[in-house]
């Protein structure tokens, strides 16, 4: 436990990266292979192509190039990486751990490394965990990375579910504030495992040949499109003003909306409830599909490329899926040049 008097360190996300793999399918393309048409799935998903890994491509090789896109954004060195942190439910390997391959592939050899497991909030949950480490001063400068790669675990037989998902990855440098501002005003993630069953890719071995064999399953997505729609809708406002009243702020204060990007009909849902303008929702759903927990930081990259993002916003950075799990996070953007200007 933290002693109230202990003074805890500000914390700023120095660098944001993102890597999407060149292949595109486009949902003409996904015509040829199941019982669908390009305005089907617009109209259903606002979703037009999606890109996917081919050939040797893995979770690690996305993971790194996202990595180094962050990195290069913060202007940081491998060196100076203390912790990885990799969100994903789709590793290459159940161990070693994906952080660690990453860190061998970087050169961060000063930095510990593990993967955490929350679906598509597991961004959100891999920055709160970032920004506690660096408040309590365990660490100042940490790596995370939100990857997945559905394209190997869809049944693409299954029109209500291959058109969803997409491969891709995005990563955060998260650092101890140097001007003592503190950017990440307030976090927010819940669960509920009562729901566990409604979105989920099974693991099966086998069991021991000395034993009764267990019954084989197939090892792709299981969807409750309906139950997540409802949950999705009804947690995520919720999360999202829990997160501003923590930050002391309101809806009316909130400049960006950056949600997971599962589907449009979810994100339009929330977007009403919380009563804002659509130019206030940053969208890249219909060039993705979506890219579970490498949505966030992919769709946030992206726009700050875009220079969609003015400096000083505030934005929430909401995720939600599996498990089911949730999370926001309430974060005051300021760029480079910005945060050195002040110091």
């Amino acid at each position: 436990m933290i002693n109230k008097n202990t003074e805890l360190n500000p914390v700023t996300i120095a660098g944001v990266g993102k890597y999407v793999p060149e292949t595109v399918i486009k949902n003409e393309d996904l015509a040829k292979i199941v019982d669908t048409n390009d305005e089907w799935i617009l109209s259903r998903t606002g979703i037009k192509e999606r890109r996917v890994v081919s050939g040797d491509e893995t979770s690690v090789s996305l993971a790194v190039k996202a990595a180094m896109d962050a990195m290069g954004y913060a202007g940081i060195s491998p060196e100076e990486i203390d912790l990885i942190i990799t969100a994903t439910s789709l590793p290459d390997n159940l161990y070693p751990s994906t952080s660690c391959e990453v860190q061998l592939a970087i050169g961060a050899k000063n930095a510990a490394a593990f993967d955490i497991v929350a679906a598509c909030s597991g961004l959100i949950y891999g920055l709160n965990i970032a920004r506690n480490f660096i408040m309590c001063g365990t660490y100042k400068t940490v790596l995370i990375i939100g990857v997945d790669v559905h394209s190997r675990f869809v049944d693409w037989s299954d029109r209500s579910i291959c058109i969803l998902f997409g491969d891709g990855a995005g990563a955060m440098v998260v650092k101890k504030s140097e001007d003592g501002i503190n950017d990440i005003l307030a976090v927010d993630m819940s669960a509920d495992g009562t729901k566990s069953a409604e979105l989920k890719i099974p693991l099966y071995g086998k069991n021991c040949p000395l034993v009764e064999p267990n019954t084989p399953q197939d090892q792709t997505v299981y969807m409750n499109g309906r139950e997540v729609y409802k949950f999705a809708v009804s947690v995520v406002p919720e999360s999202i003003q829990k997160s501003l009243a923590i930050a002391d702020l309101s809806v009316s204060d909130l400049d960006f909306l950056i949600p997971h990007q599962a589907n449009m009909r979810i994100v339009s849902a929330i977007t009403d409830r919380l009563k804002l303008k659509t130019e206030q929702v940053i969208v890249n759903l219909d060039k993705y599909g979506n890219t579970s927990t490498a949505s966030i930081p992919l769709a946030l990259a992206e726009a700050l490329g875009e220079n969609k993002i003015p400096d000083s916003s505030i934005l929430a950075l909401c995720g939600f899926g599996a498990g089911l799990t949730w999370g926001t996070a309430i974060v005051r953007w300021r760029a480079k040049d910005q945060r050195l200007k002040e110091n």
